[in-house]
């Protein structure tokens, strides 16, 4: 029995999100790595030196962003991921064989070049491969992995803590080895898979784009009404662009609808960093230790965060088609400052390690708990699923690859300046995130046209005539039914008495 289309779709998503997988895992594994007794016996690393660990890795996935841009265009999205796979698996090695910390520094900029390459390529791949009616629950996958990976990472990392001893360094060795495996296997098998019919077409290989969307679409069936329709469509839609649309990545920042899409992009990138995810996430390592909760409990904690985070990712997953991407946005980023207003009092009331009061610490991680809740099933997935989708196929790969970079530029930086503004403006620091959350909401309630289930190519025609303030805009007012009424031609053509409601 032939595997249903859309089933087909995500299946073939799950697999490439093997990348955004290895992005989660790392993040995760290394803080446990620089944390355990081995790690810093043979190192000995400096507070500075420490930080430097992690930073490398952000500042090489920006440079790894910036490269997936032309290289998506030039090599296709398939060789695009493979390659930074690879890059990714000489990374992992390094870092389990580094011998001093110039080694180690060396591996994570090189694994960080290779994640930068996979997690920009992969949400486009996977929105260039999906039906506009599953198209969100396919690219949420990236953040959904991420879980996946951090919560691998918590439970790995806690065997190899308590499974070896703290004078071996297979203890932070084995659990950084183990992301090589998913690596290698994404390197060895993508080929595999499908190419995005987009670039096929792009590229001027309609025969096989043609071949792709109806095995994608219709178990193979090149006649079918959605599949000649689509085609049609996306080739009516790049012929379009090679003559009137962006060549370059200077047309982004001159056309009005290019820009509009990029700075919307790249705004969802830096605010989701402003929601203060990464904060609240360093510092509550930090809330543990001055509860007195140590080594291995810690672990556990940690483990219990990423399961809250991964359930509020599938959800988005199983609801996000139907919710739109509008209100889940506003809404979780008005989730967000509510619980950093909850945390802020109770730090502010109740500093943790000076009140004495566990209740009042114990109530501020309960608070990051709820927290990572809202931002997992709203933010986090629709930073990836709103600029994978909104672009034209000419300037997609470029758009996301900025708006990827600016994510990582913002990561660093607030990955940099935490440490400091906690230990000297202390709870005030969360004044900050109060502010951007709510100013997020309101930003987005102003400008963010709903996106969901439009077609890719019906983008431009959303983007270039919706007005700039969006309340009070109904999707319909700027919807063209293009696809649905070129089906409903090739279905009456070729004699099919069908509904196109049964292929959507």
């Amino acid at each position: 029995m032939a595997i249903p289309p859309k089933w087909y779709q995500f299946l073939v998503s799950v697999f490439a999100s093997l990348g955004s997988l290895l992005y989660g895992y790392d993040l995760g594994v290394i803080a446990e790595a620089i944390a355990s007794q081995s790690f810093a016996s043979k190192f000995k690393p400096t507070d500075n030196e420490t930080g430097a660990v992690v930073s490398v890795f952000t500042g090489g996935a920006f440079f790894g962003a910036a490269i997936a841009g032309p290289l998506g265009d030039i090599l296709g999205r398939k060789l695009t991921i493979m390659n930074g796979a690879i890059i990714f698996c000489l990374g992992g090695g390094l870092q389990t064989g580094a011998q001093n910390l110039s080694y180690l520094y060396a591996g994570r900029a090189i694994a960080g070049l290779g994640v930068g390459v996979l997690v920009m390529i992969i949400p486009l791949y996977q929105a260039e491969l999906a039906h506009p009616s599953i198209r969100g629950r396919i690219t949420a996958l990236q953040q959904f992995m991420l879980g996946v990976g951090a919560l691998a990472a918590a439970w790995i990392s806690y065997g190899t803590y308590v499974g070896f001893s703290p004078t071996n360094s297979a203890q932070w060795r084995v659990s950084l080895g183990i992301q090589i495996i998913p690596a290698a296997v994404l390197a060895c098998l993508i080929l595999l898979f499908p190419e995005s019919p987009r670039w096929l077409i792009d590229h001027g290989r309609p025969e096989d784009g043609l071949r792709t969307l109806a095995k994608l679409h219709a178990h193979g069936n090149e006649n079918d009404p959605w599949v000649r329709a689509e085609f049609d469509q996306i080739q009516d839609a790049i012929t379009f662009e090679h003559e009137h649309e962006a060549k370059s990545y200077t047309e982004l920042f001159t056309d009005k609808s290019c820009f509009r899409r990029l700075f919307l992009a790249c705004s969802i990138q830096a605010s989701i960093q402003m929601t203060g995810v990464s904060a609240i996430q360093y510092y509550s390592v930090t809330i543990f230790g001055q509860m007195g909760i140590k080594g291995d409990d810690t672990l556990k904690y940690q483990a219990i965060s990423s399961v809250i985070a991964l359930i509020a990712q599938f959800l988005c997953i199983l609801f996000i088609d139907y919710t739109g991407r509008r209100w889940p946005l506003i809404l979780g980023n008005l989730g967000n400052m509510i619980t950093f207003i909850i945390a802020t009092i109770l730090l502010a009331k109740f500093p943790p390690g000076e009140s004495g009061n566990n209740s009042a610490a114990w109530g501020f991680i309960v608070i990051t708990w709820i927290y990572n809740f809202s931002f997992s099933a709203t933010c986090g997935p629709l930073s990836w699923i709103i600029p994978a989708e909104i672009f034209d196929t000419k300037t997609r790969s470029k758009g996301v690859s900025i708006a990827t970079m600016t994510s990582f530029a913002f990561n660093t930086l607030i990955g940099q300046v935490t440490k400091p503004a906690m230990t000297h403006v202390r709870y005030r620091y969360y004044f900050l995130f109060i502010i951007c959350n709510l100013t997020n909401a309101i930003f987005f309630w102003a400008v963010l046209p709903e996106t969901a289930k439009r077609p890719l190519e019906e983008m431009n025609h959303l983007f270039r005539n919706a007005p700039l303030f969006v309340p009070g805009m109904k999707k319909s007012d700027f919807a063209t039914h293009d696809l649905e009424r070129r089906a409903e031609e090739v279905a009456a053509k070729q004699g099919y008495a069908s509904h196109v409601e049964e292929k959507a």
